[in-house]
């Protein structure tokens, strides 16, 4: 699997989507020492929840950015959701700070030319918000299909209200030892010199995002 987000560096435009509507909010973030506006489209808005769990306003919109993240559907918007030290894990990267954690979301774009939600439902409301989410992937150039069946923690900071730390638990686990922790810091380094950022939104639009 270590090979799955870093294999290639070519842009994939034509991702499967999950069916979705679209959400439109203007937000205002940086670029540099420019502040511009564009659009929050959030695409997964129908946000599944268990019984009892019931999501705020807010909650939804992070729950929904999150889920096009898994999805290959990023944005230079949506990640302005994420505070600039935010963490994203998973048992093959654990990557920190804005630098790190953009690549590997734009990375999916490149390393799959499939990505299918099969389910997803929220289990709690709180702070990290939890989910369980099943994806199959096809591996962009062999056509390997793997089939994910992940535990999501999604922290908020409550005094930004912006996310400071997705967990990605594959089957409900992350690595614990030293060796793959190590591999793990690698990746979320190397990533970032494969894989290009868009430098502002009209180079986002472009890639379709």
């Amino acid at each position: 699997m270590q090979s799955l987000r870093s294999s290639t560096t070519t842009t994939l435009r034509n991702l499967s989507r999950p069916q979705a509507t679209s959400r439109f909010r203007a937000i205002s973030f940086k670029v540099g020492d420019m502040t511009t506006e564009q659009e929050l489209r959030i695409e997964n808005t129908n946000v599944k929840t268990a019984a009892g769990v019931s999501l705020s306003d807010q909650q939804k919109t992070v729950v929904g950015s999150v889920l096009d993240l898994f999805a290959g559907r990023p944005s230079l918007a949506k990640l302005q959701l994420w505070s600039d030290e935010g963490v994203f894990e998973d048992p093959i990267t654990v990557a920190k700070g804005r630098k790190q954690y953009e690549p590997q979301w734009y990375g999916l774009q490149s390393a799959f030319s499939e990505i299918e939600r099969l389910s997803h439902e929220v289990t709690s409301s709180g702070n990290p918000i939890t989910m369980d989410m099943k994806t199959r992937y096809v591996v962009k150039g062999i056509g390997k299909e793997v089939t994910i069946a992940s535990k999501i923690n999604i922290f908020v900071d409550e005094a930004t209200g912006k996310i400071s730390k997705v967990e990605d638990k594959w089957d409900g686990k992350l690595p614990e030892s030293g060796i793959a922790n190590a591999f793990r810091r690698l990746n979320a380094n190397s990533v970032p010199h494969m894989i290009s950022v868009p430098k502002n939104a009209e180079e986002d639009a472009k890639r379709g995002n």
